[in-house]
């Protein structure tokens, strides 16, 4: 009984934390109120409460029989702990507790008892936060992306539930998918921690490659959102030496295309980017004010595949360029209502396939809008809170890695979202891209 009621006590002292740092969140409800109304795609949040609900009804009618029978033997008792404020609050307050909470709090929460351990693991409870914030996540690559074909698949039961899970949480109910690790795995402010880290033979071979010097890493850049966008990304990089220095023209030239422009990144490492256009800047830029498709010279149609897919085969210099890159960097048009183009996906594969050891060489998609936009640019801190159910004017990365066809690739693939006018994005994606070549960057 005293280590029982030590236990309960540390639990109580524990939870004692967490509610003071939901404490912000509690007062945000009163003047937030209704905000939360309506569904989240295919979940409404009733269920995920009915969910918590029955859930909670289930678990303390079990512990009260527990408690009782843990009791029995003993002749001198005293009242158990009442429980605490965020545990006697309704669940329907819980609830929105944690949805102003960040998934690391929510997994602090989790850790304070058994009772809340449990509760933070129920499937539908993280499939939601799934379906609202996934919209809104900056980037996304081969290893976090979630498997979104289990969104849309049912739990095991629809009528099953949290009231079906045991109260040690590690034998309970198991869901066709686990959306907590998925979340976990895909949110930007969690990822590196949830995904493994280098073993050490690896960390020491990095640092001998690193005293070793290396040649200029050397990517190709191409995409539609090269060329129909309002800012131009190429000419915004060329002028933005506080973002990305140019550091000159190498002199190794590939016929018809160039040598390329070399860029200093974080003041450290030198690469070069080559710059592949569809065709001439005066039809670039008479497409792009019509609002046109322009006649791409960088790929010739060879036919259709067995599916009916358009299937495309480089030009002789874009081939050349394919075997001596060292990745590609692609230039999606993320704005609304544009792009989405079937040849973009062949075309892709075009070029992966035509270069030599073609799995290995990293692809980072650059999902580009000209501007910021401008009701981001006046969000305060409590309208970030309660934004992520408005629509984004950009095409969401998840989204765009699922219209690329981007999952069914071999090779290493990154989409960052990108802001042309202000290169906001960029240099996470560079930096991506650079480690995935072999390059040591210091402080990664």
């Amino acid at each position: 009984m005293p280590r029982c009621r030590q236990q309960q006590g540390s639990v109580q002292i524990n939870l004692s934390l967490v509610h003071i740092k939901v404490w912000g969140a509690t007062r945000l409800l009163s003047l937030t109120s209704g905000v939360m109304a309506g569904n989240i795609q295919q979940l409404n949040e009733s269920v995920v409460i009915r969910s918590l609900r029955r859930f909670r009804d289930t678990y303390l009618t079990n512990r009260a029989k527990v408690v009782k029978d843990e009791l029995a033997p003993v002749v001198e008792t005293k009242a158990e702990p009442q429980p605490g404020f965020l545990d006697s609050s309704p669940v329907d307050v819980q609830f929105l507790i944690m949805t102003f909470m960040c998934p690391a709090d929510i997994c602090c929460l989790g850790a304070t008892s058994r009772y809340w351990r449990a509760m933070v693991k129920d499937p539908l409870l993280w499939r939601y936060f799934l379906l609202r914030d996934m919209p809104h996540w900056p980037s996304i690559d081969h290893v976090s992306m979630p498997q979104l074909e289990f969104l849309d698949a049912p739990l095991i039961n629809e009528e099953e539930s949290l009231d079906d899970r045991e109260e040690d949480g590690d034998r309970g109910m198991v869901s066709t998918f686990d959306y907590m690790s998925e979340y976990l795995k895909g949110c930007p402010s969690c990822r590196q921690h949830w995904l493994p880290s280098r073993p050490a033979y690896e960390v020491f071979t990095s640092f001998i490659q690193s005293l070793v010097p290396s040649s200029e890493p050397r990517y190709a850049m191409f995409g539609p959102g090269m060329e129909q966008l309002d800012v131009s990304l190429v000419t915004r990089l060329m002028n933005a030496p506080d973002v990305l220095p140019v550091s000159g023209t190498p002199q190794r030239q590939i016929n018809g295309i160039g040598s390329g422009i070399s860029y200093i990144f974080n003041n450290q490492h030198k690469l070069n980017i080559l710059t592949l256009y569809s065709t001439n800047r005066a039809e670039r830029e008479r497409a792009r004010v019509q609002q046109q498709t322009v006649s791409n010279k960088l790929f010739t149609l060879e036919g259709t595949d067995e599916s009916g897919c358009p299937v495309y085969s480089p030009a002789p210099q874009v081939q050349q360029v394919c075997q001596v890159v060292d990745g590609f960097i692609y230039v999606a048009n993320a704005e609304l209502g544009r792009g989405g183009e079937e040849c973009e996906v062949a075309q892709i594969r075009a070029v992966l396939s035509s270069a030599e050891s073609s799995a290995s060489k990293p692809l980072l998609v650059l999902s580009c809008v000209s501007r910021d936009d401008p009701e981001e640019d006046r969000i305060t801190n409590l309208q970030k809170v309660t934004s992520r159910n408005r629509a984004r004017c950009r095409t969401p990365c998840v989204d765009m890695a699922k219209r690329l066809e981007l999952p069914q690739l071999a090779n290493p693939w990154m989409v960052q979202d990108t802001v042309a006018e202000s290169l906001s994005g960029l240099l996470d994606g560079i930096s991506w891209l650079l480690r995935c070549s072999g390059v040591k960057l210091y402080g990664g």
